[in-house]
């Protein structure tokens, strides 16, 4: 039959080009599109929700964060050591006291978790901070950066706690969303990066008042001259009263605990 409707399938061409088109990948498993530039938008939501989901499914309603160098040793150099057992003592004592104990997972009777340790999660002072936390049987965070040269998280902090980020805003945001206080021990560029993220949002009334710790007072007196800053006109004096210093780390939640922190929400 001359123009017949039969015909040979096998001649027909093959769709294994369409199969292997990466257009073809669906959305959520296609790596090249989801870190292409046209995503970073949703990249940012996907750091902000990972961890919100946990946070909140550990009921932790706010923390208290804890700065200070990844470069502190237990048995380092100098004051090293002194820093790293205070900011033990620090975290364990935080956890204690300021209801971090008390809450449970989400879907239990029992209420929300307050005053929880969060640091950037890496050795150093991060890592005394969650083991102090971890020696009071409490959960800390654990708020990771992906970094040149690879941040591994420190053995302490909560597992379903720890977390890595890629962008150091949506980092830096988790510290400030829940943060009740902020406590720095001495550190270097990254801390003092932290540490004025959080200066200027509180000057400037971006983020909720909060107390401003510094540990050790000669150190950062020393690393910060807050008087040159006034004389020049740069901040008011009164700004100088956002930043509080203490020496100890009893001392340090005593002068938490009389402003407020640790005590049952209103």
């Amino acid at each position: 039959m001359g123009d017949s409707m039969d015909h040979d399938i096998t001649a027909l061409p093959s769709n294994k080009l369409q199969i292997a088109s990466p257009s073809y990948e669906v959305a959520a498993h296609d790596q090249e599109f989801l870190l292409g530039d046209s995503m970073r938008g949703v990249r940012f939501l996907l750091e902000y929700s990972k961890a919100e989901e946990m946070l909140r499914r550990w009921h932790i309603r706010s923390t208290i964060v804890v700065f200070g160098s990844a470069r502190t040793k237990q048995d380092g150099p100098g004051k090293q050591p002194f820093w790293y057992e205070e900011a033990r003592r620090f975290g364990r004592i935080a956890s204690e006291r300021g209801g971090a104990l008390e809450g449970g997972l989400l879907g239990s009777s029992v209420g929300p978790r307050d005053n929880v340790i969060a640091t950037g999660g890496g050795p150093g002072i991060m890592e005394a901070a969650n083991r102090g936390a971890y020696d009071a049987g409490a959960p800390s965070i654990g708020y990771n950066i992906t970094l040149p040269h690879e941040q591994y998280p420190n053995p302490y902090s909560t597992p379903e706690l720890t977390f890595r980020f890629h962008y150091f805003a949506m980092r830096k945001m988790h510290f400030v969303m829940r943060a009740n206080a902020l406590v720095v021990f001495p550190g270097g560029f990254g801390t003092l990066d932290e540490l004025f993220e959080l200066v200027t949002l509180t000057q400037t009334g971006k983020s909720s008042p909060m107390p401003l710790l510094m540990f050790d007072s000669e150190y950062w007196k020393k690393v910060i001259n807050l008087d040159a800053l006034v004389e020049a006109g740069m901040i008011d004096p009164k700004d100088i009263e956002l930043l509080q210093f203490v020496d100890d780390a009893e001392d340090a939640w005593d002068l938490l605990s009389s402003q407020g922190i640790g005590l049952p929400p209103a």
